[in-house]
């Protein structure tokens, strides 16, 4: 079957919307909307080098996408990233190889030298990264809280000098949140590194995020100075997702995490939201034992998978 492989056209409703049907058949644990897919490629970094393809059969049919770019906010120069998706429905008709091997192409004439990509763990995907000439990486977890049955564990109680408040509280400066993300992102695990101190970019990709909803991410604050936080991302319906949850290194080890997430859950199902997902480094014990306390579970995995492109290995 001749498979083309083209960029998004992002001007075209259709298109759009049939490269989310795609990610959300490929990926259900993720939030994929049109308006986010289109603010991804519209907020990105021009350093970011960064496009969205879509594999379509002759027929005109979008049956894979793959999100393309440089890692340019990291501190390793000529780091890349690729992460395809095909349609669960209609693989084996070479539309992951079509992507992939246009993603490479890019990347290397960008200047990239390391690629890396996320394979859900499932032994066709390991296998189809490995025939490629990818070797494995670190591992993380997908893992989903039913909101709607069971009870969440209470909101801890608020140690003396401690409070919450939402992300909007900051809307008039929100650079406080940025700061705290900032440190926060530079200690997350993963193979890929990321350093940023570009506050309107932040601004562009973080705070106005279309997904983000203010009222449900929870920040705590001790003796009045931000502390830990949890982003929440949310489709507006039913589904809830956790961007990012982290806290000062100086403030680490008291439980400040778990209370955002706590209050920002209740808060979710309090706002209708029946399902709540989030993500982890399969390393990040810490995290991992946090969302258990939730009542989270494990709904999947996947493996960062890296290659040398210019083909003398690591």
């Amino acid at each position: 079957m001749t498979i083309l492989v083209r960029d998004l056209r992002a001007a075209d409703p259709a298109d759009v919307a049939a490269f989310v049907r795609v990610r959300r058949a490929a990926l259900p644990f993720m939030i994929a909307t049109p308006e986010l897919t289109g603010h991804e490629l519209a907020s990105a970094h021009p350093d970011k080098r960064y496009r969205l393809l879509v594999a379509e059969t002759g027929q005109g049919e979008v049956i894979g996408t793959a999100q393309v770019g440089i890692a340019y906010d990291s501190p390793e120069p000529g780091q890349s990233f690729a992460n395809t998706y095909v349609d669960p429905a209609r693989r084996g008709l070479g539309a992951g190889t079509a992507l992939l091997r246009a993603a490479e192409e890019y990347l290397a004439a960008e200047g990239s030298t390391d690629l890396f990509a996320w394979v859900l763990d499932e032994p066709a995907n390991r296998a189809f990264a490995e025939h490629h000439g990818y070797r494995a990486g670190r591992s993380a977890h997908f893992l989903r809280l039913d909101l709607a049955a069971g009870a969440l564990p209470p909101v801890p109680e608020l140690p003396a000098g401690v409070e919450l408040r939402p992300a909007s509280a900051f809307a008039a400066d929100p650079r406080p949140l940025f700061a705290l993300d900032a440190e926060t992102t530079a200690d997350e695990p993963g193979d890929v590194g990321a350093e940023f101190d570009d506050y309107a970019d932040w601004l562009r990709h973080t705070w106005n995020h279309p997904a983000l909803d203010k009222e449900l991410t929870m920040v705590a604050l001790v003796e009045g100075e931000v502390a830990a936080f949890t982003a929440a991302h949310t489709d507006g319906a039913t589904r809830y997702g956790s961007a990012m949850t982290g806290t000062l290194r100086a403030r680490r080890g008291r439980g400040l995490a778990k209370l955002a997430k706590a209050a920002s859950l209740h808060r979710a199902r309090a706002a209708g939201y029946t399902e709540a997902f989030t993500g982890n480094d399969s390393g990040n014990g810490p995290m991992l034992a946090v969302n258990r306390w939730f009542g989270y579970e494990l709904c999947a995995s996947e493996v960062r998978y890296t290659k040398n492109l210019r083909g003398n290995g690591r």
